[in-house]
């Protein structure tokens, strides 16, 4: 497939094409013109000489005495030619022997004029009666004027017409093609400014005050589009080194113990230790890797899988079900108050209520409650997790829905098998939905809201 044609080489055609046209009407009516000037001109000159000879032949007797007249008439007349003919059409006199007209024409529709062309020349005609006089009987009177000096210029006029249409088509096509490189300028300036940008120079942004208007809005999107670039290549290089450490604790324990366990011979239940130890290591991997996959799967907007009417007190219920016993061994209670529907996907709701009930069971204090409020405000659902216990450092607050985030100072008790990909699961799930998740903490008290679309 071929590519188009550049932006130049169109521009510099449509400027040439429409200069051409231009011209070639302005040429057309120029020749019009002088054409039509030309043609009043034989008008009012044989009009003008056809009264003067109907003037003198009109008083003529007979055919002899009309010859005489209009012979000694034409004598001093130069370039017009006069034929007479009876009301039959038969020719009786003619000054001309090329100038025999036709025994009837029609007249021309604007000027009154007969455009004939006689004996290989063009001539202007026009006609005229004679009434009869004496023993004439009345006549038809025809006075013609060459058209060979004026087709002569026209012909020369055509040819400079076309001589000056060519010239002008070059020098537009010249000045077209400069003006359109010189006008395409800035946009070559913006390519050879992106061309420069790479993973390291994503923060230089193209210049939106010197260019022109039209390219401004071009400019503004492509200078937001390098912040996005460089928004998710630091988010990528975030993920990188931080997954990087993650996996860096789990694998340097893997292999401390095995080599640890390799360097002298041990008893069956020893080997059993370091592989249930070991194991563990490897459980961990997995849901860490899981969870990874299922972030970067969330981040690029992937649909919901089952979307349904979903009864969000049942959900939590069931969920109180299954943190019932941990609940007790810490001597917490569990509270649900209210409930709403939602569209979504049952799995991915339920594991987004778990991250959240789950983070608040951990981090409250003993002996206390942790309580799930659900309300429904103007078309939202409001699912708000409280638990008490020691607040959040402000400055941790923003980050916590970051991955591999642990607010460690402020969660004193937080287990070390905890991989912190918990809230940003619960953030991107949010998402997928439509909905978002937010956090305050004071007071001793700390509250994670998650709010999603109600249901139609």
């Amino acid at each position: 497939m071929s590519r188009p044609a550049s932006l130049t080489r169109r521009l510099t055609l449509y400027f040439t094409g429409a200069t051409v046209a231009l011209l070639l009407g302005l040429g057309a009516l120029f020749v019009h013109v002088t054409d039509k000037h030309f043609l009043e001109l034989d008008q009012a000159s044989l009009q003008s000489k056809m009264h003067l000879v109907k003037k003198l032949a009109e008083p003529a007797r007979d055919l002899a005495q009309l010859r005489a007249l209009l012979g000694a008439a034409l004598d001093a007349q130069v370039g017009f030619v006069v034929a007479v003919q009876d009301a039959q059409g038969q020719l009786l006199f003619h000054s001309d022997p090329v100038f025999v007209p036709p025994s009837a024409s029609t007249a021309h529709a604007h000027t009154g004029l007969d455009h004939l062309r006689l004996g290989g020349q063009s001539f202007h005609v026009l006609r005229a009666p004679l009434e009869a006089s004496g023993e004439r009987a009345a006549l038809t009177l025809s006075i013609g004027l060459s058209t060979a000096e004026h087709d002569h210029f026209m012909h020369g006029l055509w040819w400079q017409v076309v001589l000056y249409m060519a010239l002008a088509a070059a020098l537009a096509a010249g000045l077209g093609w400069l003006a359109a490189r010189q006008g395409l300028q800035p946009l070559r300036g913006l390519t050879a400014r992106l061309q420069g940008v790479t993973a390291q120079r994503l923060h230089q942004s193209l210049p939106e005050d010197r260019v022109p208007a039209e390219l401004a809005g071009l400019t503004e999107a492509l200078n937001a589009m390098l912040r996005r670039l460089q928004a998710d290549f630091e988010r990528l290089s975030d993920f990188s080194a931080d997954l990087a450490h993650e996996l860096r604790t789990p694998l340097s324990n893997l292999l401390t113990q095995t080599q640890v366990a390799l360097t002298q011979t041990r008893s069956p239940a020893d080997y059993r230790e370091v592989l249930a130890s070991n194991a563990e290591e490897f459980e961990r991997l997995a849901r860490m890797v899981s969870d990874m996959l299922l972030l970067a799967k969330m981040e690029h907007g992937i649909e919901l899988p089952h979307r349904e009417r979903l009864a969000l007190r049942p959900e939590l219920e069931a969920l109180f079900d299954f943190y019932e016993a941990w609940a007790e061994e810490r001597g917490l209670s569990l509270k649900c108050e209210g409930d709403a529907q939602v569209q979504g996907d049952r799995l991915m709701l339920r594991r987004a209520l778990s991250n959240m009930l789950s983070n608040a069971l951990r981090y409250a204090s003993t002996d206390s409650c942790v309580s799930v409020r659900i309300e429904q405000v103007a078309g939202q659902v409001h699912i708000a997790v409280r638990n008490a216990g020691p607040d959040i450092d402000p400055q941790d607050l923003p980050r916590l829905f970051d991955r591999f985030y642990r607010a460690d100072a402020a969660r004193q008790h937080a287990p070390a098998d905890g991989a912190g990909l918990g809230l940003a699961i619960t953030q991107a799930m949010a998402r997928a939905h439509g909905g978002q998740v937010s956090v305050q903490s004071s007071g001793g008290w700390t509250t994670f809201t998650l709010v999603l679309p109600a249901a139609a």
